[in-house]
């Protein structure tokens, strides 16, 4: 694990290839593959359909990336809800 080989994308939404395809709560995901960088992708369609008030989107936004890099270091989903980034 190395931070330089996190890659960072933004897509639309989740297409077939990714974990959960066509989750409209699916806000970001983060992907480790062999011999490739960690992928987090945060996905900008559920995103704005869930928060159209800009000052809700920039704090889920930021929730979100923060909460796909805690995956990066190795934090699971309970403890994420337990630290507010659920």
């Amino acid at each position: 694990m190395h931070p330089a080989l996190v890659a960072c994308d933004a897509g639309d939404d989740p297409g077939p290839e990714d974990e959960h395809p066509g989750d409209p709560d699916l806000y970001g995901l983060w992907e480790a593959h062999d011999y490739l960088p960690d992928k987090i992708t945060i996905f900008r369609g559920p995103l704005l359909r869930s928060f159209p008030d800009p000052a809700d989107l920039e704090r889920e936004i930021r929730v979100t990336v923060l909460h796909e890099l805690a995956h990066y270091f190795g934090i699971d989903e309970e403890r994420l809800e337990e630290l507010g980034y659920g």
